[in-house]
Order: structure tokens, then C-alpha cells, then sequence
């Protein structure tokens, strides 16, 4: 039923890992017989679980197993280990004994504290270097495997996370009624100001859609990481597992802004329209989910959901300071937020006519708005999405959690 067999000792060590129809011959040049009447297999687990003491007289012992079988196939014996296997390489038992990493190995049991220190950081670095090179670097396949394309994998990913979603389907409408819970509470309080042009419920709105978008777009990245793991070391694409996800959580980008202003824009009846508050909300959820998905993959599901209350509401507080300061200017311009506000009310004073010409140039002077940079700020929050997006993807491949 089976064509290869692999053995494993206590810690995870390789005793034995070749074909079935070898296994007894490889034992028994060990001196370990199977005994009439006796299945090898359970035999040589209860073996390697020291059960059974194997009748030898060279004296082998279960714990010795794993090292005969690094000298069987000429593997370097690790340091620790070393102790260990310094009798064996003497002994009758036909090994690969003359290859010359064993025969340096073995000269080297007092190996010093620093060269173990330099051997696990060059471990390490190499394993990071294995990384790079899977990800990044075209390899030839030597099993000619035929993989398919990023495109058809695409497709694949696509309507594997499309049916997850459909079995998440509760989940995606408790998200749509807070939300539109979120857009009737802030619009029942929030009283648009002609002085102000709305400004205190556009920065509500700000961080109330930042908030929930943001939470419920971590569930695409947090919640299956081992499975990508275990997927990407069998040669799936990174960019198809990747885009699939995005586009899938396009549809949230496109409905939520409709609903929560389905409830917000009624009942607080701003001037500006509900197409350019759409625009607004829609590039503001589509940045926030980019955020979302870097704060997802770099950070645990505690801290990411932490992070995810608290940065909308420090950066709207930044975003708000009245401060003369070149330094705070400079770290707002840096912040979602800022650009959001402002095309919420770039875009709403420039529903005032007549006589309220002045009192908007005031307004707009005193916070530092220029009625022009409607097209700028919806460009500053699209291009934060993507650049978030950008981040994501190659932190998902490279960047690995413990």
C-alpha cells in the first residue's frame, strides 16, 4: 500500500526515511531483527519508543538511531549531537564514514560557545536568504510539475474566497447594520453649521467609518495565516492569493459608503451632494482597508485590533489642531484623515453662493483649505490605499510571525 516509509525518534528525528521493501535490511545491518510473527512497523516504533531493547552487541540504543542514520547518508551531525555519535564512527556498522564533513564534525566536539553563537546567526541568515529566493527569484523546477498560471490561480482564489465570504454572510450583515446604526446615530446628533461647513460631523464620520471598515477588514489577512503558509510552500502565487482577497473586498469598498450614508446624508441634509460624499467615503474605505490588511499581517489579531480603534482617532486628532506649528502642518499633511476632512468640506463650501462668498473664504482661510484641492485629496487617499496595499503584499511574503 505504501512505497516510502519514514521513521521518526523522540524530538522529531529522522531514524529512517527510504522504501518499504529496505527498511528491515537497513535495520538489520544495525543488528535489529524483527522477530518471527511480529508486524516490522510496530516492532520498530516500539523500538524507537525504548519499549523494546534491541538485542545488538555493539550495545545501540534507541537514542542512537537518528545519529546512524545522519552516518548512513554522510549528513553533517549537528553540535549538540556530536557527543553522541563519537563512538559510532567507530564502529563496525557500515556508515558513509569517509565523508570529509563527518570526519570534521568529529574532530570538533569542543566546539566554543562563539562559534555556536556564529553558527545559529548563519543558520538564520540563510534561512532568510531560502526565503528571499522562493519568493523573488525564478527557480528551475526539477519536477516538472506543471503550475498554473497566476491568472488561472486568480480565478481559483477568487471563488474559493467568494464562497467563504457567503459562509461568512451573518457576519457581513452585522457589519452593514452597525454601520448603518453608526451613520443614523451621527446624523441625529450632528447639526450641519454654516460656519463651519460640517466640520464636527464629517470628522465623526471620519472616525466612525475609518473604525469599523478597518476591524472587519482584518478578518481577510488574520484569520488564515497557517493555511497560506502551508499552500505558499506547495508553489501557490503569492499575487493571485493576494489580489483574490482585494477583490473580493471591493464590493464592501463599493457598499458600504452607501449604506452609512443611506442614514447619515438624510438626516443631517448637508449641501454638497450624495454622489461627492460617495467619492469621499468610497476612497477613505478603500484606504483604511489597505491599512487594514499591512496592520493585519505584521501585528497579532490582539494588537492589530488595537491598533485599528486607536489610529483613526489619534490621527483626527492631529488632523484637527489648530496649532501654528510648521511641525504639526507637516505631520498632518501626513495623515488619511486630514484629506478626508478636507474634501469633505472643500466639497460642501462650495455649495455657498452670494453672500456667504466671504464667510467662506474666511472659514476655508482659517483652516488652511483651498477650495482647489478637491482632486488632490481624493489622489493623497487613493494613493495611501495603494501604497498600503503595496506594503501588505510583499510584508505577506516576506515577513513570517512565530
Amino acid at each position: 500500500m505504501f512505497d516510502d516509509l519514514i521513521l521518526l525518534a523522540k524530538g522529531g528525528l529522522t531514524v529512517y526515511h527510504g522504501s518499504v521493501r529496505k527498511v528491515e535490511a537497513y535495520f538489520a545491518g544495525l543488528g535489529i531483527d524483527v522477530p518471527e510473527r511480529v508486524n516490522p512497523p510496530d516492532y520498530f516504533i516500539d523500538v524507537l519508543e525504548g519499549l523494546i531493547k534491541p538485542s545488538t552487541s555493539s550495545g545501540l540504543t534507541y537514542k542512537e538511531l537518528p545519529i546512524r542514520w545522519m552516518l548512513h547518508n554522510g549528513y553533517p551531525v549537528p553540535p549538540d549531537m556530536q557527543q553522541n555519535s563519537a563512538g559510532l564512527t567507530m564502529s563496525p556498522v557500515p556508515a558513509n564514514l569517509d565523508h570529509p564533513v563527518i570526519a570534521a564534525t568529529a574532530e570538533n566536539d569542543d566546539q566554543s560557545f562563539v562559534g555556536e553563537i556564529w553558527q545559529d546567526v548563519r543558520c538564520n541568515v540563510e534561512h532568510r536568504r531560502d526565503i528571499i529566493r522562493h519568493n523573488f527569484l525564478r527557480k528551475r523546477d526539477l519536477s516538472n510539475r506543471r503550475t498554473p498560471g497566476v491568472l488561472l490561480q486568480y480565478r481559483y482564489f477568487l471563488g474559493r474566497v467568494a464562497k467563504q465570504r457567503l459562509r461568512e454572510a451573518r457576519i457581513q450583515a452585522t457589519d452593514y447594520l452597525i454601520l448603518l446604526l453608526a451613520g443614523a446615530c451621527l446624523g441625529s446628533i450632528t447639526k450641519m453649521s454654516d460656519a463651519t461647513f460640517g466640520a464636527p460631523g464629517y470628522t465623526y464620520t471620519i472616525i466612525a467609518v475609518s473604525l469599523l471598515c478597518q476591524i472587519a477588514a482584518l478578518r481577510s489577512f488574520s484569520l488564515d495565516k497557517i493555511h497560506y503558509w502551508r499552500e505558499r510552500a506547495s508553489g501557490i502565487s503569492n499575487l493571485a492569493y493576494f489580489l483574490s482577497k482585494d477583490t473580493v473586498d471591493h464590493f464592501n469598498t463599493v457598499i458600504k459608503p452607501v449604506v452609512y450614508l443611506s442614514m447619515f446624508y438624510c438626516l443631517s441634509n448637508p449641501r454638497s451632494s450624495f454622489t461627492d460624499n460617495y467619492i469621499i467615503l468610497l476612497c477613505l474605505v478603500y484606504c483604511v482597508t489597505g491599512i487594514a490588511y499591512a496592520l493585519a499581517i505584521f501585528l497579532e489579531p490582539g494588537s492589530s485590533q488595537l491598533c485599528s480603534v486607536l489610529l483613526p482617532v489619534v490621527l483626527t486628532l492631529i488632523a484637527t489642531q489648530t496649532s501654528d506649528s510648521k511641525f504639526m502642518k507637516n505631520l498632518a499633511n501626513l495623515c488619511y484623515t486630514k484629506w478626508a476632512l478636507e474634501a469633505f468640506i472643500i466639497t460642501n463650501a462650495e455649495r455657498y453662493y452670494g453672500v456667504w462668498l466671504i464667510t467662506r473664504c474666511g472659514a476655508l482661510l482659517k483652516m488652511g483649505y483651498n477650495l482647489h484641492d478637491w482632486g488632490l485629496c481624493i489622489s493623497v487617499l487613493t494613493l495611501t490605499g495603494l501604497l498600503s496595499r503595496v506594503i501588505a503584499f510583499f510584508g505577506m511574503m516576506i515577513f513570517h510571525k512565530k
